[in-house]
């Protein structure tokens, strides 16, 4: 396939405070999109120049520019973002990512950290599969049983997996609509996303990190425990853990009020 722009891949949208001399890019997580930001962006956007993306293959991104052999690890959407950011001639970047794109932004900043001046991690994990000393919140059978599912029945699985991380019972509305995303990406590539992530362990990154990193999980996680952030916390240096009042794993969309006031206290 022939090159393409970074900003037409990954369907970059730049809209904010154009000129601004601070720049806060969103990064979404697996099974959403960037209008998975409306609520955080529009706090920021009389302050920021801001940046929404698509990972590549999700949204509005082709799926002809997922290609498996680049994104079977994280690393793949992490050099995708430094290619926006170069794109875009952008430094002093605060980078905002929800559960796998927080670690996407984890690994950029690691591999540019002239880019980023500060990283908000949403209720991402270094790794999901339990360990000797490491509870991340899924067995190897547990991983096993939930591949098993969506191969065999993607949409009945996308309903259910849905609703299990989204929790919230009470506005079942919310899962409907994070299952509908789920839904909308080919199953093939929901399939390797899953296993680049479910399958990964970035636990020796993090001692690597030089920004200040603010870590934002919900009380109530079923996807990653509160084991896994309190270990991010004493792992990454000049991190603040702040456990926010909120039930699910992305507090963003069911809480989105909470998590602005905890990048508030954060000095965004």
């Amino acid at each position: 396939m022939r090159e393409v722009s970074p900003l037409v891949k990954n369907c970059v949208a730049v809209t904010g405070k154009i000129d601004a001399a601070r720049s806060m890019l969103f990064v979404h997580g697996f099974g959403t999109d960037q209008r998975v930001w409306a609520d955080i962006a529009s706090e920021f956007r009389k302050d920021y120049r801001l940046i929404l993306c698509d990972n590549a293959g999700a949204g509005h991104s082709s799926p002809d520019f997922f290609v498996a052999s680049r994104y079977q690890t994280l690393h793949g959407y992490a050099r995708d973002l430094i290619n926006i950011c170069d794109s875009l001639g952008l430094r002093n970047i605060t980078a905002v990512g929800h559960s796998a794109g927080g670690m996407m932004c984890l690994l950029a900043s690691i591999a540019r950290p002239d880019l980023f001046s500060k990283l908000v991690l949403i209720c991402a994990s270094p790794r999901y599969l339990d360990d000797a000393g490491y509870h991340g919140g899924f067995s190897q059978a547990d991983i096993q049983s939930l591949y098993d599912t969506a191969s065999q029945e993607y949409e009945e699985w996308a309903n259910g997996f849905a609703a299990q991380v989204m929790q919230n019972p009470e506005r079942p509305e919310l899962a409907r609509r994070f299952a509908g995303e789920l839904k909308a990406i080919p199953p093939h590539h929901a399939l390797t996303v899953l296993c680049s992530i479910l399958q990964s362990d970035h636990r020796q990154e993090l001692n690597k990190v030089s920004r200040p990193t603010l870590l934002i999980h919900s009380a109530q996680d079923l996807a990653v425990p509160r084991s896994v952030a309190d270990y991010m916390r004493r792992e990454i240096p000049a991190s603040k853990l702040e456990m926010i009042d909120a039930t699910g794993h992305l507090p963003h969309v069911s809480a989105p009020g909470q998590v602005i006031d905890a990048m508030r206290r954060f000095g965004l």
